[in-house]
Order: C-alpha cells, then sequence, then structure tokens
C-alpha cells in the first residue's frame, strides 16, 4: 500500500510541473516609445500612441488596455471624412492586429488608444501607467509620458 501511495503522490507531482511548465505564452510583444498627447484640463479625452513589435513566430493582437487615468479606453484609427475633414472610429472588429515578425506603429493621424472621460490632467511631465491587453501574449504593463508631438 506504501508504494501505492508513492507511486500516487509521484504521479500528482509530475502532472503539477507539466501543468506549470505547459502555460501558453504567446509571442514576445515590445513596446517601445509610448507617450500621450497633452489635452487641457477641460478635455475629457487624450489619446495615447507607441510602436508595438512582434517578436514572435506567430501574430498577436491589441484587444484592449485598462488605466486608473481614464474611464473607458477605445482602440481608435483616424480616417478621413467626407470634405476632406478627420474623424475617429473604433478599429473594426475591436482589435489592433500585430502581425509576425512585424511593427505596429500607433501615430497621430492614424492608429491610437483612446482615453475617454480623463481622471487626470494630461500636461508634459506626466506618466500614466497603462495595461495593454493582448490576445495571445495576455497583459503588458506600461508607463506612458505625456508629452508635445515631435516634428
Amino acid at each position: 500500500m506504501k508504494r501505492f501511495v508513492g507511486l500516487f503522490v509521484g504521479m500528482l507531482a509530475l502532472v503539477a510541473l507539466a501543468a506549470c511548465g505547459s502555460k501558453p505564452q504567446g509571442p514576445k510583444i515590445v513596446i517601445e516609445n509610448a507617450w500621450g498627447r497633452p489635452s487641457p484640463k477641460v478635455a475629457t479625452a487624450g489619446a495615447f500612441y507607441m510602436t508595438i513589435r512582434n517578436e514572435g513566430t506567430e501574430d498577436d493582437a491589441l484587444i484592449g488596455a485598462d488605466s486608473d487615468a481614464c474611464g473607458t479606453i477605445e482602440l481608435h484609427e483616424s480616417y478621413m471624412k467626407e470634405g476632406g475633414a478627420m474623424g475617429m472610429r473604433p478599429v473594426p472588429g475591436g482589435k489592433i492586429v500585430i502581425p509576425a515578425g512585424e511593427t505596429v506603429e500607433l501615430k497621430m493621424g492614424g492608429l491610437h488608444i483612446m482615453c475617454i472621460d480623463k481622471q487626470v490632467d494630461f500636461q508634459p511631465g506626466t506618466k500614466v501607467k497603462l495595461i495593454l491587453h493582448f490576445e495571445k501574449s495576455g497583459d503588458i504593463p506600461i508607463e506612458v509620458e505625456i508629452r508635445n508631438p515631435m516634428n
């Protein structure tokens, strides 16, 4: 009986180790040059920009973000409306695909992360904590500095 119990405990330990070691991990995502655009205190929205590089061998997607500095966060894109005016709208499908081995730039006039119902003043030098949610790579926390755009 002792031998059976020992064998059973040993098998449980192996199963536990295998489960821990087999945790799925997504592609290696690297975030660079993350910044936010200043906006006046009375403005209710702000925007975040960055470069997202996928160093993995499979596609991933940015599917959302969270921050205590924002009431709501949406993934947006800028587009040209009729009459030549620029507009903003949520990205189609609600996610920004980051292809394997490629880089996607979130920039003014293009893709960006929209902070709606700002909870803090977006003045140059302010630092905002942001958690990016990826479909396969999970959550990636970053710090974003509010700064003036570089020309």
